[in-house]
């Protein structure tokens, strides 16, 4: 073994017994304080999460006249007692049990949205009500109708209880075909809306077919698009469920949010940022469904949550390209524990949008249940950022139809062999230092897929104790450096086999590979 990867192997032997340190504590409970379970032995250093902290005062939104039957709409009483309360230096709002209808709320600081059981707030379904505003979403500077829920520049604020929020995102969302039984497409077409003329797509209107065919993205085309026609085709501009901006110190706890337009939880630009207990449903079929994007966030914690999402479950980003750039706000200091995902297409996920970088990530004691990717990490040419100091550990995964684990530089990108390679600028990503143990998956697609880029491979990636059965397809490793992957098992059902080109420092259980291996028995298996 040359002296260049013996200096390498031992800066990542480094990182690896700093992150094992970390697993010496148990799960929380049987009356351990949160500080010990949460912060100890972190493998980097962080502040405590900040939490909200609320005066004893309170009102109720029967007080400022909101009525429990479904049809009223409850919007003014709502924001009037959020209003009221923040006015006298904070409390409680207190929605009670019932059925609430209403267009979007806004949270003010120093108020606490306590939602009581058997308390449903339903959004409303006209898109009147939500006006078109300025706003990022894909981690672009874009258009977007207001959200159900929004807070901007607010300070000491929560939403809690034991309440249920729905956002009606299927008057906004469009279906495509090929996602629904024939007898649910038949009954979604039947309730009225637009079919694009490929008979692929449902649209909930006219208005969100023709933006479908002016724009070929969420964001793109928008500069030359009428402030007329935008209102024509507002449903489009679908908005996330709950956005907070530019925020500090905020509580989402107990509460359960389904059925969003957009992205469900979308905290942007945020300080201390706590979610504990929350659960978000949107269904499988939902475009950009997401349960929860946590965009240039620092300090940040997200415990014992339970996700069924129709897109990327648990995501962290900063951005995506020269709006992120700009931006310049990493997504850093984030604690992610004990949490369950149902579907999605990814259990925990990286990027693609990480422009302003993503650093000091520790996530454990997660389960994925038919997540298509579980540990997902994407981003391509263009982005730039600097994702690096990611420590996972204690995943456990069953029925995962593709990777258990990727890591992949050419996110949506089909290039040719003959694509020039760029130089490495700041429209380079960069995706090193990550460190992953203790992970079991029964029943995956494919164990691993490692696909940096030629200019700027994969670097230092340590993989300790993971065991992949009922695989379909083993390793796959292009563009890396530094890849260290120890008592690493993949049953295959297939052909157990590795399969590397283009990389160099690869080690598994023990045995270096050279540059280009070809496909080869695992051994140790």
């Amino acid at each position: 073994m040359n002296t260049l990867l013996k200096k390498d192997l031992r800066v990542m032997m480094t990182g690896l017994l700093m992150f094992i340190s970390c697993l010496a504590y148990s799960n929380p409970g049987n009356g351990t304080k949160e500080k010990e379970d949460v912060y100890k032995n972190l493998p980097f250093s962080m502040p405590e999460v900040s939490k909200p902290s609320f005066p004893d005062y309170e009102v109720n939104i029967r007080d400022f006249g909101a009525l429990s039957d479904g049809v009223t709409l409850n919007t003014e009483a709502i924001n009037n007692a959020i209003k009221t309360v923040s006015s006298k230096g904070g409390g409680k709002v207190i929605i009670p049990e019932g059925l609430w209808l209403t267009g979007p709320v806004v949270l003010l600081s120093n108020v606490n949205l306590y939602t009581e059981k058997n308390a449903l707030i339903v959004f409303s379904s006209d898109t009147s009500l939500y006006p078109i505003i300025e706003a990022s979403f894909e981690g672009l500077d874009t258009k977007r109708c207001q959200s159900p829920i929004s807070a901007m520049n607010a300070e000491n604020i929560a939403i809690t209880g034991s309440g249920v929020f729905d956002g009606a995102g299927d008057r906004w969302r469009p279906v495509k075909k090929d996602k629904m039984t024939e007898r649910q497409w038949k009954n979604l077409v039947s309730s009225g809306g637009k079919v694009d003329e490929n008979g692929k797509v449902w649209y909930p209107d006219a208005g969100a077919l023709k933006a479908s065919v002016l724009m070929t993205g969420q964001n793109s085309g928008q500069k030359e698009i009428t402030d007329e026609e935008w209102i024509y085709m507002k449903s489009w501009l679908r908005p996330v469920m709950l956005s907070i901006v530019k925020s500090k110190r905020i509580l989402l706890e107990g509460v359960t949010f389904k059925n969003s337009p957009g992205w469900c939880i979308h905290p942007l630009s945020c300080e201390s940022l706590t979610l504990n207990d929350v659960k978000v449903f949107n269904p499988w079929y939902s475009q950009n469904g997401d349960a929860l994007d946590v965009e240039s966030c620092k300090n940040v914690l997200v415990t014992n949550c339970f996700f069924d999402a129709g897109d990327d479950a648990i995501c962290l980003k900063s951005g995506k390209d020269e709006d992120g750039r700009r931006r310049g706000e990493p997504c850093e200091n984030v604690i992610i524990k004990n949490n369950t995902v149902l579907h999605g297409h990814g259990g925990f996920v990286i990027g693609s949008e990480m422009s302003g970088g993503v650093r000091n990530v520790y996530v454990s004691g997660c389960s994925f249940v038919g997540t298509d990717v579980g540990l997902r990490f994407k981003s391509t040419r263009g982005r730039g950022g600097v994702v690096e100091n990611i420590f996972i550990d204690n995943i456990n995964m069953i029925d995962i139809p593709n990777d258990a684990l990727t890591m992949d530089l050419y996110y949506a990108v089909n290039d040719s062999p003959e694509t020039p390679i760029p130089d490495v600028n700041e429209e380079t990503p960069v995706f090193r230092n990550i460190y992953i143990s203790n992970v079991l998956c029964r029943g995956a697609g494919r164990a691993v897929y490692f696909n940096g880029l030629p200019e700027m491979p994969l670097k230092n990636i340590l993989i300790k104790n993971m065991t992949v059965t009922n695989a379909k397809k083993g390793i796959v490793i292009n563009q890396a450096s530094q890849v260290n992957m120890e008592n690493i098992k993949v049953e295959d059902s297939e052909i157990p086999a590795i399969q590397i080109e283009n990389a160099t420092g690869v080690i598994i259980n023990g045995k270096e590979y050279k540059k280009d291996s070809g496909k080869m028995l695992l051994s140790g298996n």
